[in-house]
């Protein structure tokens, strides 16, 4: 693909339409309707086959629920350096700038979703820094770190789910998004809260999810909802 950043932000705008996303109405994200043409025109763009769906592109149910409930318990991560990690379309790190994030971190794999995040944090007048790299096994003193729609794929699963895990013992503020999905870590999780989500049978296998909101069943006291971390 040509013209770098901007021309997958062109991209990105010119393949999707501005919509709300149902459970978090406040906020407006660029948004395909259909997975299968944007799909398709995402291969035609970069001239490559067999690419990974544009996730981006969809306000995913675990997304939705941990993006309600960060702006409903704005505590949470209030003067607080937050990563939203497999950001996607940067939902979940928007709805934390909103709710007062000293400084706010999107990352993701796919270049469109960087694209997709810029456009949508702007769109929102939200302060967002993304970033295009792999951060699982790091620890950069992130205060919250926020995960929707991570259990897609078993290995993946059981990294990020060993990762966060290690986050949260040492302290920091780990929430995790997601409608009890396969690979969920449900052995080390519990239920803070749930939401029935609306969402598109175009991409679930039906029209409302019921989703979590889950933090580590170990997490130290210190990273109980809506407590500081320690510093």
């Amino acid at each position: 693909m040509n013209g770098g950043p901007a021309a997958r932000r062109d991209f990105v705008v010119a393949n999707t339409r501005l919509v709300a996303p149902p459970l978090v109405p406040e906020l407006r994200l660029w948004l395909a309707d259909e997975a299968a043409p944007i799909w398709r025109r995402t291969e035609e763009e970069l001239g490559a086959m067999g690419l990974p769906p544009p996730f981006w592109a969809f306000a995913w149910a675990g997304g939705q629920a941990l993006a309600r409930y960060t702006l409903d318990h704005p505590d949470i991560v209030a003067g607080q350096r937050v990563l939203d990690f497999a950001s996607g379309s940067g939902l979940v790190a928007i709805a934390a700038a909103r709710a007062g994030a000293r400084a706010t971190e999107a990352s993701d794999l796919d270049a469109f979703a960087i694209a997709a995040i810029e456009a949508n944090a702007a769109e929102n007048r939200a302060v967002v820094l993304p970033r295009l790299e792999d951060l699982v096994g790091t620890d950069e003193g992130w205060d919250a770190v926020l995960a929707g729609d991570v259990a897609y794929e078993k290995d993946m699963a059981a990294a990020v789910a060993d990762w966060l895990e290690a986050l949260s013992r040492r302290g920091a503020t780990v929430l995790v998004g997601d409608p009890r999905r396969a690979y969920l870590a449900l052995d080390r999780l519990e239920s803070v809260i749930e939401y029935r989500v609306p969402v598109t049978r175009e991409l679930e296998d039906s029209e409302i999810k019921w989703t979590g909101v889950f933090r580590f069943r170990h997490a130290p006291r210190a990273n109980q909802v809506g407590a500081r971390p320690p510093r």
